[in-house]
């Protein structure tokens, strides 16, 4: 066993060191978005102008990424994430600029944000590529199940050690951390992580002529339309991050709306949600494969569609928002790590990068649109709706009164909505028939 166990640190350990250093410069990144996302909440009071900052993050990430696959597969996988994240760092740099200068604005934020979406659009194709070529495919699973478990590590301690930092040193001290971690993924990335060219690269040795970009772009959508089961499996993660984009705007505007310590509130139940996506990034690591991989994926996202929103709607105290937290996000993980194996066995490798910029594309776009949908609902529909109820209505008695109610009436919304979404992808005969063969 010790020998099984050498041999698999042996053979994953460029994977091992990339996948444990950029989670870590992950966890910076987050402690500086959870810290930006309070500020400006408590600056502004409204959940639209705090949606924006995602809207910009998102946006010209969506509108770039089919071409930007094209060029990842072209380009040196390492050398596209240590520009991107240098990029990445020096946005980062402008915004502590900023806050010394004390000139920070939010428009200024939204700028940044825009930037480091641009960025974005080649770093996450070329990573996904790079775990590929690290990662020996008879442990696809195991490293699924390892991936999901460092992004709900991120979960857990994004709010805690960014509100801790807020608290004790304020914003500065956060976006130091964040830095710091940069650091030492950069260096991880630079001398100890060897990404492997693959050998039908465009770039690759031997290739005579590049393929041209607008070629290579369109090679990602043809394989999808090739591929129906992948392509739906896809619009439904589209239609699922649009419901997911408006339940992240309106969180914050309810629980820190309704709560006095609600920046204390909204990082217990964001660390309880990182509690059971680590709970489930276990199971999933440990657990055999299933014998159904889609059916897997689909029953995982509708369980969660079933729970927390309902439970965030009619809760009226921070302990059952926890509880439905957990509900909500425990079989998360399962879902990604099975999606994340079926895409990386089907995908042939050469094509990844085109393929999975295409997917960004397909899969993301609704995202920006659903945090501007949020903001709108919560502050130009739902709150002054609930704001006009005559005292005593059924729907007070519900969702409670006073601002952050309807953002709680906007979750039973988009609850009954990602339901009846669900629903038809579980009989989609294509997603159905993808394992087969």
């Amino acid at each position: 066993m010790f020998n099984n166990y050498k041999n698999t640190l042996k053979d994953l350990r460029g994977f091992i060191i990339l996948w444990s250093t950029q989670t870590l410069s992950a966890l910076g990144s987050a402690m500086t978005n959870f810290a930006l996302i309070i500020w400006s909440y408590t600056q502004s009071g409204s959940a639209l102008t705090t949606a924006l900052l995602a809207f910009c993050s998102y946006t010209p990430y969506i509108i770039l990424s089919i071409f930007a696959g094209a060029l990842s597969d072209r380009w040196n996988k390492k050398i596209t994430m240590l520009v991107s994240d240098s990029f990445a760092a020096l946005c980062t740099i402008s915004v502590i600029i900023l806050l010394v200068t004390g000139r920070i604005q939010i428009w200024y934020l939204y700028v940044i944000n825009a930037l480091n979406g641009l960025m974005n659009t080649v770093q996450q194709p070329a990573s996904d590529v790079a775990v590929t070529l690290l990662t020996p495919k008879k442990y696809f699973h195991k490293i699924g199940g390892m991936r999901a478990f460092s992004n709900s590590l991120v979960t857990v301690l994004t709010p805690l050690l960014a509100t801790a930092l807020l608290a004790l040193a304020g914003m500065r001290m956060v976006i130091i951390f964040d830095l710091l971690t940069f650091a030492i993924a950069f260096t991880a990335l630079l001398f100890f992580v060897k990404i492997p060219q693959h050998q039908n690269d465009d770039n690759a040795e031997g290739k005579a002529e590049p393929e041209k970009l607008l070629q290579a772009a369109k090679s990602g959508l043809t394989y999808l339309k090739h591929n129906r089961g992948i392509l739906d499996l896809i619009l439904l993660l589209a239609v699922i991050n649009f419901i997911a984009s408006i339940f992240y705007t309106a969180l914050p505007a309810m629980i820190l709306s309704k709560l006095e310590n609600g920046e204390i509130a909204l990082g217990l139940v964001n660390t309880f949600t990182g509690l059971a996506t680590i709970a489930g990034s276990l199971f999933v690591t440990f657990m055999p494969a299933p014998k159904s991989r889609t059916r897997v994926i689909l029953n995982s996202l509708l369980f969660s569609m079933c729970t927390e929103n309902f439970i965030l709607a009619v809760g009226n105290s921070l302990w059952l928002w926890c509880f439905g937290a957990v509900l909500g996000w425990l079989f998360i993980p399962v879902m990604n790590a099975n999606m994340d194996v079926l895409f990386r066995q089907k995908i042939p490798v050469e094509i990844q990068g085109r393929v999975y910029s295409v997917r960004n594309t397909l899969q993301f776009f609704t995202i920006p649109l659903g945090y501007l949908c949020g903001g709108f609902l919560v502050d130009k529909v739902f709150e002054p709706f609930m704001a006009g109820l005559p005292s005593g209505h059924l729907l007070l008695s519900l969702f409670g009164t006073g601002k952050g109610s309807g953002a709680a009436f906007l979750f039973f919304v988009i609850g009954v909505v990602g339901v009846f979404a669900c629903l038809p992808f579980r009989a989609d005969k294509h997603i159905l028939k993808l394992e087969e063969g």
